[in-house]
């Protein structure tokens, strides 16, 4: 029996496979320990396992987790996981991993992620063979949830949205400028909140200033993170993330333009890593 987690920033979700195959899903908030306090996922692991999944003893737990580059950022996600479970076998690893199974299955490629935040690396079907360095949402995630909705602010807060587009975002935030500035500047998870305003986006992605805020940063996204990888013109691009998918369009015109191979999109990559698992013998 195993449990799969995929966690970003903002969502976490988590695959419980039955000996027989039978899969369940749950979803709690994600978990970045890069952002995020401990805390969080202590508090999400206790209603995990009280209300979502109560009862269960998963021999084996495999998780994915943005933000899991090193061993102090894993150990906080691996001790609080052995504290409900201390029998089993629990493995932490990065979500570029898990991008990488999840969209590639066992064939070589570029994965990229596109979600609240960006990352990317080239994959020989068995593991992470090359990263372009993520800088995060401060100084880069171009691509992302949060890299958009700063595009979309800036332009905004200086004024250059037409008048059709500038009510409707009015409408759309509810809160005045000071507001927004304050959310951005004291949430203790601003790329979250940045991330939000993509929903905005999507609902006016036909305009055509919508449309050349995401270019732009698709643009940018392709050629900093994943041109930059050997072979880019012979592998498969595939991507997993929300932005990637309610943008598709978009996102394929940047691709094509730059004569880039266009692999899987992958709107639920934990469905895709739980059938990655259970095609693995040992776990059968």
């Amino acid at each position: 029996m195993l449990l799969i987690a995929d966690s970003g920033s903002t969502k976490a979700d988590w695959a419980w496979v039955a000996k027989d195959g039978e899969t369940s899903y749950v979803h709690t908030a994600g978990y970045n320990p890069v952002v995020h306090p401990k805390e969080l996922f202590h508090g999400e692991m206790d209603r995990l396992t009280t209300e979502l999944l109560p009862g269960l003893s998963p021999k084996e737990v495999h998780y994915y987790g943005a933000g899991c580059w090193d061993y102090k950022r894993k150990q906080v996600i691996q001790d609080r996981i052995q504290q409900s479970w201390p029998e089993a076998k629990v493995l932490v690893m990065h979500d570029l991993l898990g991008a990488a199974r999840a969209a590639c299955g066992r064939n070589p490629g570029i994965a990229c992620i596109l979600g609240t935040g960006s990352n990317t690396c080239s994959y020989d079907g068995d593991d992470v063979t090359d990263n372009v360095t993520n800088l995060g949402f401060m100084l880069g995630d171009e691509g992302s949830g949060s890299h958009l909705g700063k595009a979309l602010l800036r332009t905004y807060f200086y004024r250059e949205l037409d008048d059709e587009l500038t009510d409707a975002f009015e409408k759309f935030a509810k809160v005045d400028k000071s507001d927004i500035l304050d959310k951005v500047y004291e949430s203790d998870i601003p790329n979250t909140y940045l991330a939000s305003f993509t929903r905005f986006m999507g609902e006016h992605q036909d305009h055509p200033l919508i449309q050349k805020i995401v270019f732009t940063s698709f643009a940018e996204f392709l050629d900093r993170h994943v041109r930059k990888y050997r072979g880019h013109l012979d592998l498969p691009v595939s991507f997993i993330g929300s932005i990637a998918f309610h943008f598709k369009p978009i996102l394929l015109a940047a691709m094509h333009e730059r004569d880039l191979k266009v692999g899987r999109f992958v709107h639920k990559p934990i469905e895709a890593l739980a059938d990655f698992h259970r095609s693995v013998a040992t776990f059968k």
